[in-house]
Parts: C-alpha cells; structure tokens; sequence
C-alpha cells in the first residue's frame, strides 16, 4: 500500500531531479528541505514535518539572493501552516495525491503518444526542464503525444530506484493536454506510454499529485486517493 509520506519522498525527488537538470540546487536549513528551480525562478520547501520560522527566514534570505520569483509550500495536509501567513504566504491549489499499481494505467492503448528526449518547440523552462530525461536516461521519461505535427499534450515518468522507502513507487507529473485536444484518449495514452517505460525500470506503483479538476480522470483510470496535502504560495 502507497502511504502519504512515500508520495512526499517521491515529489521530492523529483524536484531534486529538476533542480539538479536546470542548473538549481537543493539545500537546508534548521531542518527545512529545499529546492531551487531556476527555469521557473521558483524557490520549493518540500514537505517539512513542522513550520519553522528559524528555518524558513534563511531559506527565504537564500533565495531572494539567488533570484527566485515566487516561494512555494508544500505541505502534508496534517502539518500547520498558520505561521506562513505572517510571512505573507497564501494558501494554493490542493494536491490529491493518489496511487495504482503500474500495471493498470500501463494496460491502456498507448499508441497516440511516444517517448521523446528532444522537442523542437519547447522554449525557455519547457525546453529546460526535459534536461532530466537526458540526465537521468534510466529514472525520467518525457512522454509527447501530437496532432498536425504539433505537440498538444505530454507528461513525465519519473522512478528513483535508489530513494529509501519508496519501495518500488514512481511517479506521473505535468500530464497535461490542450483544451481544444481533449477527449480524445490522448491523456490516456501519455499515461499509459509514460507508466510503461517506468514499469520496465522496476516500478511497481505509480503516484501522482492531482488537481482536485483532475481527479476523476485518474480514478477513472485506476488511481486511488492516498490523501490530500495544501500547497502556499508568495511573490517575493
């Protein structure tokens, strides 16, 4: 059984993943974990088990120094988050985070998506952050799917074999499809595309952190809530 605090590691490696592919960097302080995503000017702090200021200032200091934009939270929905507030955080979108295993989404019909590691017309943090399909060959996958030659929808795999305690649980992130290319089985198929390739490297589970809008999409598809966390957000 997928657990809360799994799906918390695994996001946080992803974010590592993408911070290390795009030239960031992820670090602490007193306790609060880190990551700096340059493509996006954007500061994360991942999952800390309580909110404290003395860690939160200098990771605040750390990031107006490096450049960062906007300040993200993500929070496990017990954990809180009062103190933000007077930091001038406001509370954000809620992840549900759910979970299947791998074979389920992977047995749908794929063929209207493919895996790719270059995209012509990815500009600025797009064609930033597919670095971590060329960085990470064997942990992060980059799934496309097109319509007249055009990308219209794509998604990423991402299984961190050697993360303690994931115990055999990738993820699916980003799965997105242009409105006008919807309903027609395109996200369908970059979820299964994408479970696929993270199936071959071991992955027994798959995780995502869905939009509440989203959900239905993954229940429908197999996927499970596991439980719901709360994201904040500043401009600095």
């Amino acid at each position: 059984m997928v657990t809360i605090a799994q799906v918390q590691r695994l996001h946080t490696a992803w974010f590592a993943a993408l911070a290390t592919a795009t030239g960031g960097k992820t670090f602490s302080t007193h306790g609060c974990t880190w990551a700096w995503l340059p493509a996006r000017s954007q500061l994360l702090l991942l999952f800390p088990e309580e909110v404290s200021l003395a860690g939160i200032r200098p990771g605040l200091a750390e990031g107006s120094r490096l450049g960062a934009k906007t300040v993200g939270v993500w929070l496990n929905g017990a954990v809180r988050s009062s103190a933000l507030s007077s930091l001038g955080f406001s509370p954000g979108w809620q992840p549900w985070w759910m979970a299947a295993p791998v074979g389920v989404p992977a047995a749908y019909e794929d063929g209207a998506a493919e895996l790719s590691t270059e995209v012509p017309e990815y500009l600025g943090p797009l064609a930033r952050e597919l670095r971590v399909v060329r960085s990470q060959p064997r942990q992060a996958w980059h799934a496309e799917t097109r319509a007249g030659g055009n990308v219209v929808g794509a998604a990423y795999a991402f299984y961190p074999s050697g993360v303690p305690g994931l115990r055999g649980l990738g993820g699916i992130f980003s799965l997105e499809v242009l409105p006008e290319y919807r309903h027609r089985g395109l996200g369908t198929a970059l979820l299964s595309r994408a479970a696929k390739a993270a199936a071959a490297s071991g992955a027994r589970h798959l995780a995502v952190n869905a939009a509440p809008s989203g959900s239905e999409f993954f229940a429908a598809r197999g996927f499970d809530l596991v439980g719901r966390g709360k994201t904040l957000w500043m401009a600095l």
